[in-house]
């Protein structure tokens, strides 16, 4: 089961993650997020990470081609855009940067066949991306993507294992489920995390 751990604040945070088994960790750029963090830190923390790890930079908020110029800059290896792109959006997106995962959910009706935009994968979230709230996994059942696509939204340590039963997607993305606080992780909730889903995927 691939596992990223999302909205990291620290270098400390980057490392328990990697420590514990995560395939990915992400930052994130957006400017209305609690999670942001500013070019500098994304930059450090991705520095700080092995190669073996994928770096995604998750931005909402700014143009497709901007946010990959700046994945580039502050060495991503991936580029999650989430929200509202066009399909022209992210194939401009992936002209300057080569991987690019599409982020959405189901509340918005999205495009869910994997690559339809271009994208190398497809994150299907909660209607309110970050929240913590979980949605209702009979909908994703009767509509589940093919190929490559994380599950997040409302997903912690206790309830992973159950939700990869249900909904076997191909990896699950977490970010509020990990915290103490909005923005602020708590590494025993990540190692916890890391490892219920290892075990449930």
């Amino acid at each position: 089961m691939y596992v990223k751990v999302c909205g990291l604040d620290s270098v400390e945070s980057a490392a328990v993650a990697v420590e514990s088994g995560a395939d990915a960790i992400g930052i994130v750029m957006s400017r209305t997020s609690p999670r942001r963090r500013t070019a500098d830190e994304a930059a450090e923390i991705f520095r700080s990470v092995p190669v073996s790890v994928d770096r995604v930079l998750v931005v909402h908020d700014m143009p497709a081609t901007a946010a990959a110029e700046i994945a580039a800059a502050v060495g991503a290896n991936v580029l999650q855009l989430h929200g509202s792109y066009t399909g022209d959006e992210v194939r401009a997106a992936g002209a300057i940067f080569s991987r690019i995962w599409r982020a959405t959910s189901l509340a918005d009706d999205p495009e869910l066949s994997v690559g339809a935009f271009g994208e190398e994968l497809l994150l299907l979230d909660a209607p309110k991306p970050g929240s913590g709230e979980r949605w209702d996994l009979s909908e994703l059942i009767s509509r589940r993507p093919g190929g490559r696509w994380l599950l997040a939204g409302g997903l912690h340590p206790a309830n992973v294992a159950e939700a990869i039963g249900e909904a076997a997607p191909w990896g699950v993305d977490v970010s509020s489920g990990v915290e103490s606080a909005p923005g602020v992780k708590d590494h025993q909730r990540i190692r916890a995390f890391v490892s219920s889903a290892k075990r449930g995927g």
